[in-house]
């Protein structure tokens, strides 16, 4: 075995907890920072809190905020709206000259 090949062990090197909490393990290097602990963490402490240091959550339930009063809609349902839409307008335009002159009166004569 290499001695240089490999990096310096340390059997004491300081692990630290953003909750306060230190203990001393085994690792290459001398001191650690850790954001979570067994005595912070809350799968061990039972209680109910995320643990989101990047924001995610809160991103998550603006979006989900955001959606909360549109429904889902398949392509097909989609496509159907869109195709009665279509049919509506269609059947508000005048189909003839005629109807076309009736109209322009009707809006005239109010």
């Amino acid at each position: 075995m290499k001695v240089q090949g490999h990096p310096t062990y340390y059997a004491d090197a300081v692990v630290t907890c953003a909750c306060g909490n230190t203990f001393i393990v085994g690792s290459t290097k001398q001191k650690i920072n850790v954001e979570v602990c067994a005595k912070c963490h809350p799968f061990f402490t039972g209680e109910m809190r995320f643990l989101d240091s990047m924001g995610r959550v809160e991103r998550f339930q603006r979006r989900q905020a955001a959606t909360a009063g549109h429904t889902y809609m398949s392509k097909k349902q989609k496509l159907v709206l869109k195709k009665r839409q279509e049919q509506e307008e269609e059947a508000a335009t005048p189909k003839s000259l005629k109807e076309m002159m009736n109209k322009i009166k009707s809006q005239a004569q109010a």
